[in-house]
């Protein structure tokens, strides 16, 4: 029952980036690329390299832009087709298609491709070192960030949202045991939501 599973959110429209980049933007700004490489492509690939079993991938949005953008990887593809109703949707149907050995699952944002294989390992083992916690967190300056682990016993919360509610309400339950992972890594709240934002992290990182 140790054994971790990812879930990688990759369904939404990304409206907000699409807006800004125009006809000649891509379908979906997870397959834009940094360093050469579709942006949740470099997420999916943390989730490998730290070992984590099954990565589950849901798309929606642009599905077969995304699909394309992950091809070789060894991961599970879930379509989410009610992807337009927000974030819980997607959420539900990863956790839906977890097997029931895992002990717990990571959620991934598809556009924070900073998110390396250390910092996923390092909240997987924040679980393993106090395996009665409910979710393990990153804490960055004093704020909560992503990637976050979710325990198994979990999933029944997350069943319960909609609309663009994801697992940070469920982590407002004070009755929850929360471990929060002081980091130091900007990664954990570095997303991509519009070319000006990529431009900026292309710059930093190039």
């Amino acid at each position: 029952m140790n054994k971790i599973a990812a879930i990688i959110l990759a369904a939404g429209e990304a409206s907000r980036f699409r807006a800004a980049a125009g006809e000649q933007g891509p379908q979906t700004k997870l397959v834009a690329l940094h360093q050469g490489k579709p942006l949740v492509r470099h997420v999916a690939e943390a989730a490998l390299a730290a070992g984590l079993a099954p990565v589950i991938a849901v798309t929606g949005h642009a599905r077969d832009n995304v699909a394309q953008a992950l091809s070789g990887l060894d991961l599970q593809h879930v379509q989410n087709d009610a992807y337009a109703t927000g974030m819980a949707s997607s959420l539900k149907a990863g956790v839906e298609a977890l097997p029931a050995h895992v002990g717990g699952f990571v959620v991934l944002l598809g556009d924070m491709p900073l998110v390396s294989a250390a910092l996923i390992r390092s909240l997987v083992d924040a679980y393993l070192a106090d395996p009665l916690a409910d979710a393990i967190v990153p804490l960055l300056d004093g704020e909560r960030g992503n990637p976050v682990l979710l325990l198994q016993r979990m999933a029944p919360r997350i069943m319960q949202l909609s609309g663009d509610a994801g697992a940070r309400k469920i982590l407002q339950d004070p009755g929850l045991k929360i471990v929060e992972m002081p980091i130091v890594d900007e990664a954990a709240r570095i997303d991509i939501d519009t070319p000006q934002a990529l431009a900026a992290l292309d710059k930093a990182h190039p």
